[in-house]
């Protein structure tokens, strides 16, 4: 079997979400947006809503959910960190904190599922 690191499997994951959101026409604002409290993987929007999204990747066999990873820690460093984004960049839309469950084959990390989480938080 071959070995990806951790890094490789998170880059196809978030570059997978980012073309999910694509096709559901969100336009992708941020990626990868860091401050001092976090990062957040990906910041997109509709005509509706500003959507923070955290993007988990495992590979099809993994024992545990992706989205049990995002602990209330976690849930609070997005938070913090989508608090400073909205100061810096005002807008009239509601916001959304959602996680984006990606699952590749272990052995090429070709895209197996999507499971995207809408409200995953607020």
């Amino acid at each position: 079997m071959k070995k990806f690191s951790t890094q490789k499997i998170g880059e196809t994951g978030e570059k997978c979400a980012a073309e999910f959101l694509k096709k559901k026409r969100y336009k992708i604002l941020e990626r990868n947006y860091r401050k001092r409290y976090g990062e957040i993987d990906i910041i997109a929007e509709n005509k509706n809503y500003i959507v923070f999204v955290e993007v988990k990747t495992r590979h099809t066999d993994s024992m545990t959910s992706a989205a049990d990873a995002v602990n209330r820690q976690k849930q609070l460093k997005i938070i913090k960190t989508a608090s400073l984004y909205l100061a810096e960049n005002e807008t009239e839309k509601f916001c959304r904190f959602d996680v984006c469950e990606v699952y590749v084959n272990a052995e090429n990390l070709k895209l197996e599922n999507i499971n995207y989480i809408e409200g995953a938080f607020e």
